[in-house]
């Protein structure tokens, strides 16, 4: 997908400041019905899918794992929270309804919830809602702390991007998907190629816990312009969520690779700190925080911005990967 900017355009860039509720539902469905991430997402996988009921899985039915889910599940009034967007929804004209369910999969279309959705029937639009609810409530609700805590350290990141490189900096190391081509942003959507022209409406950039390996948008090019994009994730962030934590097992693979302190002190930056938050965040001393964050740096794994005599770090996108489990290939290699 190419879209296309303006000069008023990169004066109109949004970065939303809290999680998008209803495109975590759905991305979260999304991620449910694969087996993606199993570092990340393998033991809350098993637990929501221990606890799904058959309104949830109306949610399911609606959001394949790969292609098409209907724009109107995440409608841009969401941004103001669930209720709104879940107002807008059920409220939604029925020869909209029926074109977004059009453009689904043929196998999803002759689901029986999906059929009593196109009729237009108020109930299966009711039914749909409480799915939602249902599916929020579980898939998402008992862990937005830590969404928050994510999503938030994220935005530090983006924020201190912009501060010191601008917004087209912004744009030019959002994600390894993303190439920013003045005036034209590229972005690696699958199965995706059209161009799309803000004309002055400017782009809604969506940091997202549940959006994984690739950034999505809307199909419709009608419908206010929105990217969301995955954020880095702490590969420890459910511990005792599901109770205590498990007894460890020896070192993991990253800990492996750099020792466990300094796989510890990337694991840490991956929501940004300074010097002093990430010596307290491992528990070690300063100098020694300041000595791995250096060995990190000149590797290429974080960046380290300077303001005020602070010293401030970030996951590089080269970090993000290798914290994220991404395979990365020399150019030109195979397999």
């Amino acid at each position: 997908m190419r879209i296309h900017f303006t000069s008023v355009d990169l004066g109109r860039i949004r970065l939303a400041a809290e999680p998008d509720l209803l495109w975590e539902t759905l991305l979260a469905a999304h991620m449910l019905q694969t087996a993606q991430g199993p570092l990340i997402f393998g033991e809350w996988r098993d637990h929501v899918r221990s606890r799904l009921s058959d309104p949830m899985r109306r949610v399911l039915a609606l959001a394949p794992p790969r292609g098409y889910s209907p724009d109107f599940l995440t409608p841009p009034e969401a941004a103001d929270g669930l209720t709104a967007g879940l107002d807008t929804m059920l409220s939604l004209p029925k020869q909209r309804l029926r074109g977004d369910l059009e453009l689904l999969a043929a196998d999803r279309r002759e689901m029986r919830f999906v059929r009593d959705l196109a009729e237009g029937g108020v109930p299966a639009l009711r039914a749909l809602g409480a799915g939602i609810t249902a599916f929020h409530d579980t898939a998402i609700g008992p862990y937005l702390p830590k969404l928050r805590e994510h999503i938030d350290a994220d935005r530090a990141t983006r924020s201190q991007t912009i501060l010191h490189h601008g917004m087209e900096h912004l744009l030019a190391t959002l994600h390894p998907a993303v190439r920013w081509s003045p005036p034209v942003l590229e972005v690696a959507v699958p199965g995706t190629t059209e161009d799309v022209y803000l004309e002055g409406r400017g782009l809604r950039l969506v940091p997202s816990f549940f959006c994984w390996r690739a950034p999505t948008v809307l199909r419709d090019p009608e419908l206010p312009p929105v990217l969301v994009y995955p954020i880095t994730h702490d590969p420890a962030w459910l511990l005792g969520i599901h109770g205590p934590p498990r007894p460890e097992q020896g070192d993991t693979p990253l800990a492996a690779l750099l020792g466990r302190t300094r796989a510890e002190v990337l694991e840490a930056t991956a929501r940004g700190c300074t010097t002093s938050e990430l010596a307290r965040r491992v528990r070690i001393a300063m100098a020694t925080a300041s000595h791995h964050a250096s060995v990190l740096r000149e590797a290429g794994l974080i960046t380290t911005h300077r303001s005020n005599g602070r010293a401030y770090h970030t996951l590089s996108l080269l970090g993000r990967d290798l914290l994220n489990g991404r395979r990365l290939l020399a150019p030109g290699a195979g397999g």
